[in-house]
Order: C-alpha cells, then sequence, then structure tokens
C-alpha cells in the first residue's frame, strides 16, 4: 500500500511527540518546499517542528505515514486534539 498524506492542524507540540513515539513505522513532516523529514529521528523533529510551531503549537502540517495503524492514530489526534484519544 503506498503511503498517504495526513493535513494536521492546530497540533499541541508535547501532545503530537507522545503519538510519534507510538507510532510503529516511519512518519514524515513534509514541507512546503518538498522536503521530507523523518520524525521517529529526535533531531529532525527539533528541525522539522521549530519551523511550523506558532504560539506554542503547530498551526499546520503535512504528515506521511508508511503505515496504516500510524495514519489512523494521527488522523484520530488531529480530529480530538488528545493523545489518549488514539488509542484503540
Amino acid at each position: 500500500m503506498s503511503p498517504k498524506m495526513v493535513e494536521l492542524h492546530d497540533i499541541d507540540v508535547p501532545a503530537f511527540l507522545k503519538v510519534l513515539d507510538s507510532c510503529e513505522g516511519e512518519v514524515y513532516l513534509m514541507t512546503r518546499d518538498g522536503d521530507r523529514l523523518n520524525l521517529k529521528s529526535k533531531l529532525c523533529q527539533l528541525v522539522g517542528l521549530t519551523a511550523l510551531i506558532e504560539g506554542g503549537k503547530i498551526a499546520e502540517a503535512f504528515v506521511m505515514c508508511e503505515k496504516e495503524s500510524d495514519e489512523s492514530k494521527l488522523f484520530r489526534f488531529n480530529l480530538y486534539k488528545s493523545p489518549e484519544d488514539h488509542e484503540e
């Protein structure tokens, strides 16, 4: 199955990082310039998220997941805005 992009809006950074840590596969941040940063890497998290943070939250981000289960987690997190609500 080919990876799909998930668009995230108004994301709380600490909660987002908690969900990322629970992801099983690779998760990539896609920038408007076409860059792809692996968010499973703490260094890439720092570099990538720093550019997107506005007022302590991520205003908008596009992520691509290798695993469909991770895509579902991030979609539910974006919908409910809570790391606890992503668990089955």
